[in-house]
């Protein structure tokens, strides 16, 4: 599966903003997160529903250049 394929964009869920498909969380979410300090790992503890390439397909096309400096894992 492509990685862009893990984000849905529906004006009906989360207000139009991009979330990890077939949830309702927030690309800006899991990117709030890792730029906090959050490791994935703990992420995915937190949001049982989320898959480890769902963190990736955040991390892919969004916010990469404002969040870089934090992700330290990559």
């Amino acid at each position: 599966m492509n990685l862009l394929e893990h984000i849905s964009v529906d004006p009906q869920i989360c207000h139009g903003k991009a979330c990890i498909r077939g949830t309702r969380i927030m690309i800006t979410v899991i990117l709030d997160n890792l730029a906090e300090g959050v490791s994935p790992e703990e992420i995915l503890k937190s949001y049982p529903t989320l898959h480890p390439d769902d963190i990736k397909a955040a991390i892919a096309p969004f916010g990469l250049k404002k969040y870089k400096r934090n992700l330290t894992f990559l």
